[in-house]
């Protein structure tokens, strides 16, 4: 078993992006495809408190129920944030990553850097184009 696991939307670049950087490390993490397999409310309640923000911070607006669900109201208790992500999990910001150094949302991918046990083995490019890491496997 991996001690890397990442919760992920394979249908996202920032997403794909971050899962690459983690190979380029070396590392095959676990993959958890959240919007099929969820994660219950402890282990989401978990992850936020791990990340040091808000239920509402890790609420995901683009491509989402968010506006039709009115969550941008003041009203919504953590919990009812919480709620609400586990019965649409569209609604949770992705990519969480979670190493032995850490748990972050990885908004934009190379923040997954920071909390990666191995360095970088080559060079990465971003699927847009942006080059992250050089060919000496270092932060551009």
């Amino acid at each position: 078993m991996s001690d890397i696991t990442i919760y992920h939307n394979p249908a996202c670049g920032t997403s794909r992006n971050t899962l690459a950087l983690i190979r380029n490390s070396g590392a095959e993490p676990e993959v958890i495809e959240y919007v099929k397999n969820p994660p219950n409310k402890a282990r989401l309640q978990e992850l936020i408190t791990a990340m040091g923000i808000s239920a509402r911070e890790l609420l995901r607006e683009k491509g989402t129920p968010y506006a039709e669900l009115g969550l941008g109201a003041p009203k919504w208790s953590e919990d009812e944030l919480i709620d609400c992500m586990l019965a649409h999990p569209i609604l949770i910001n992705r990519p969480i990553v979670v190493t032995p150094l850490g748990v972050k949302l990885c908004r934009p991918s190379e923040l997954v850097l920071d909390i990666l046990p191995s360095p970088q083995r080559g060079a990465f490019t971003k699927e847009d184009g942006e080059v992250v890491i050089n060919a000496q496997g270092q932060r551009v």
